[in-house]
């Protein structure tokens, strides 16, 4: 699997430090997408720029990754702080128990990453799918509240 599911706007990608080592051949449409990953733009960022959609570039870039020519950079981007990260925790364990952290650190490596490294473009992804482990109407509401208060805060 390449990774490539859901929204990829917010991946970011840099070119591998790999040497090829097979002949290839790529057409222009390829070389533009590889030339625009610089470990600095995001999918979305380089899909504006060469006036396409995001997910229509996901073909291109599962070519160039099976290529060895970029590979997703989890080190980049913006991460969920710590601040944000325990008020989450807080406002969950008030929703679910104790148990919230561990409901936590799981998800998140459901969705492929370590709570510490966790991009801030999935927060709200993150909130929602946490939401559904809460069983009361009145709690759920609350804490989506709280989150999207906290969310837009942090500017995430």
């Amino acid at each position: 699997m390449d990774g490539l599911s859901g929204d990829i706007s917010a991946m970011i990608f840099k070119h591998t430090d790999s040497e090829q080592q097979d002949d290839f051949s790529i057409d222009s449409r390829l070389l533009k997408v590889f030339l625009e990953f610089d470990g600095k733009k995001n999918v979305g960022k380089v899909a504006q720029k060469l006036g396409a959609e995001a997910n229509k570039l996901k073909p291109i870039i599962s070519k160039l990754m099976g290529l060895n020519l970029i590979e997703l950079d989890r080190a980049a981007g913006s991460f969920l702080d710590k601040v944000f990260i325990d008020y989450l925790n807080s406002q969950l364990t008030l929703a679910l128990g104790p148990i919230a952290d561990v409901l936590i650190e799981d998800e998140a490596a459901e969705m492929g990453y370590e709570i510490s490294k966790f991009p801030s473009a999935h927060a709200a992804e993150l909130v929602d799918i946490l939401a559904r482990e809460i069983r009361r109407e009145e709690k759920i509401t609350q804490f989506k509240l709280n989150m999207v208060n906290k969310i837009r805060e942090k500017g995430y």
